[in-house]
């Protein structure tokens, strides 16, 4: 059962998100379809179709406290499935932008760090570098031995490579983060 404090601080909220994700909220038919394929909703304590059902009922602030804002990995799966062609992944995206700028309650466990890791290797590669992301995911937990049974299969596989690849366009990409990172103190 879902609990909300209706307030008009939900109302801004919902106005909000609608604005950064430009998503008409208004048309989730509550079908749960986004739920339903999200790869992280059965670990998240807030599934996806929750997510928009308590926008739609304007739901204060406490919304950008739920777990599953840090869980999503943008796959996009909700956004693909959805029949109303919503792009859910949008609006977690812009739930997490505003939970960031209003100082709500960060993410817990290893996701930051793993974020950090894979941003950084886009950031210096133009793409990202498996074994310098695992490395400085290592480094930063400080368990250096889990997994690593499994380092040898995916190198066979190809899943991983020794070497980062040169493809991609590196100017641009850094152009892209330091122009992110000039915008990062710009409020929404």
């Amino acid at each position: 059962m879902i609990t909300i404090k209706k307030t008009r601080a939900g109302d801004v909220l919902k106005d909000t998100v609608e604005k950064i994700s430009g998503v008409d909220l208004s048309v989730c038919l509550q079908c749960r379809k986004c739920s339903s394929g999200c790869p992280v909703a059965k670990l998240a304590k807030s599934r996806p179709s929750e997510i928009m059902r308590r926008l739609h009922l304007d739901a204060g602030n406490e919304l950008l406290e739920s777990d599953i804002l840090w869980m999503c990995v943008s796959c996009e799966t909700c956004s693909a499935r959805c029949p109303m062609g919503i792009d859910v992944a949008a609006v977690m995206d812009a739930l997490r932008k505003l939970a960031l700028v209003r100082g709500a309650s960060k993410q817990e466990g290893n996701v930051p760090l793993f974020n950090r890791a894979f941003l950084k290797t886009v950031e210096i590669f133009g793409r990202t570098y498996e074994i310098a992301m695992i490395a400085a995911y290592k480094l930063g937990t400080g368990k250096f031995m889990n997994d690593t049974e499994k380092f040898l299969t995916m190198l066979k596989k190809g899943k991983i490579s020794l070497i980062p690849s040169l493809g991609g366009d590196r100017k641009t990409v850094r152009r892209i983060f330091k122009k992110t990172k000039q915008n990062k103190g710009a409020e929404i």
